[in-house]
């Protein structure tokens, strides 16, 4: 069976710094684009950041660019988020997504994402 399992959400002060996680099962990372995604309440899903498992080509929106890295490791079937300087703003669900693509010019946060993970919650207190 197919899985992402995300981790490292929690509630942490205006300005802290989270580290989310994000295991596949069933499947390997390899020619995969990865993404990572937040939605907070009343407000539409935002890809934030992408990256190719090949090459570890990113891409991140504009919102988060200076604060959010992706990055992943391939022999553990792991993604990450570091954000730092985090703001309330930044509170939502973050989801963790893959989609097999056969270059790096296909990865990026529009692209449609066909496996998706539960997701982990971060909150943030001003």
């Amino acid at each position: 069976e197919v899985q992402l399992s995300e981790s490292g959400g929690g509630t942490v002060q205006a300005g802290g710094s989270l580290r989310l996680s994000c295991t596949a099962s069933g499947f390997t990372y390899s020619r995969y684009c990865l993404g990572w995604f937040r939605q907070a309440p009343g407000k539409e899903r935002e890809g934030v950041a992408t990256i190719y498992s090949t090459t570890s080509g990113t891409v991140y929106a504009d919102s988060v660019k200076g604060r959010f890295t992706v990055s992943r490791d391939n022999a553990k079937n792991t993604l990450f988020l570091q954000i730092d300087n985090l703001t309330p703003e930044d509170s939502a669900m973050y989801y963790c997504a893959a989609v097999f693509v056969s270059s790096s010019i296909l990865c990026y946060p529009r692209q449609t994402f066909t496996k998706w993970g539960q997701g982990t919650q971060v909150t943030v207190s001003s």
